[in-house]
Parts: structure tokens; C-alpha cells; sequence
């Protein structure tokens, strides 16, 4: 399969033709995580030996029009196993904020056999997270230093002058 994902516009570049894409959806009530801790966890299998493939989870809001879902649906976080090739073999988790997709700076690798492995990505209220592959944890630290989320910060000129 030529090409390769672009995580910056959230699109496949390449040959399109051997893409297979796969998607379920599931309303649920509206909810808000607001001083909760959010947990997203699911199992993943890989039938068969991959060469590119992924298996992600996407929160996505209530605003979606599931007859039109696809790669381009905007979403608030996606979140599991990428393999491509020998170099991309990681858990990704991109969280988006202003309508722009956030990928976590830290590598974290997935499994790449062909077993069933649960992933769990849990965000807490104090801006903290945690992912855990088969309840091990893998990643953890904070939301604002591993995502590019909060703009950089501005450090104060000690010369400058009002004038």
C-alpha cells in the first residue's frame, strides 16, 4: 500500500484504492466529563499479520451525521494502534481543540501480533493522563506538556520599556 497518513489535515496521502475502511458508531446520551476523570477503553485484534493498518476509537460530538462518517468527520479525540511499515508501530492519541488535531509528542509503542489487547487512554480534571496497554500503564504525565495544545508561552522582555 503506497502513501501515508497525514496526521496535520487527518487524510491518507497515497493510493487510495487499497484502503479499506471500517466503521461503526454508537449514540450515547449527552455527557460531560467537566471535573470527571475521562476513561476511553476498547480491545483491539489484528486477524492477520499487518504491513499498514490501524484501529482507532473516535469520540466524536452529537452534531455528526452518521450516514456521512468518515475520515473527514471532525472529532474531539482519536486514540489507538497505527502500524505502517517498520517505522510507525505506536499508540496514537490526538486530542483536538480549535477545530486543529493535537498528536501526543511521546512515542508510545503498540502491539503489532496478533492477539487481543485492551487500550485505555484516561484524561483527568487536573489536565493528567494515562495510557495503559492490557492494564499496563505505557504513557503518562501531563496534557500540556505532551500535546502542543496551550500556545507557547511568552516570556517577559526584563529591558522592555513603556514608552
Amino acid at each position: 500500500m503506497a502513501g501515508e497518513w497525514n496526521h496535520t489535515s487527518g487524510k491518507w496521502n497515497g493510493d487510495v484504492e487499497d484502503n479499506r475502511f471500517y466503521a461503526i458508531s454508537a449514540e450515547y446520551p449527552e455527557f460531560s466529563n467537566k471535573d470527571k476523570t475521562l476513561v476511553l477503553q476498547f480491545s483491539v485484534k489484528h486477524e492477520q499479520k499487518l504491513d499498514c493498518g490501524s484501529g482507532y476509537v473516535k469520540l466524536l460530538g452529537g452534531d455528526v451525521d452518521k450516514k456521512k462518517f468518515g475520515g473527514d468527520t471532525p472529532y474531539s479525540i482519536m486514540f489507538g494502534p497505527d502500524i505502517c511499515g517498520y517505522s510507525t508501530k505506536k499508540v496514537h492519541a490526538i486530542l483536538t481543540k480549535d477545530g486543529k488535531n493535537h498528536l501526543i509528542k511521546k512515542d508510545v509503542p503498540c502491539e503489532t501480533d496478533q492477539l487481543t489487547h485492551v487500550y485505555t487512554l484516561i484524561i483527568r480534571p487536573d489536565a493528567t493522563y494515562s495510557i495503559l496497554i492490557d492494564n499496563e500503564e505505557k504513557q503518562t504525565g501531563s496534557v500540556y506538556e505532551h500535546w502542543d495544545i496551550l500556545p507557547p508561552k511568552k516570556i517577559k522582555d526584563p529591558e522592555a520599556k513603556k514608552v
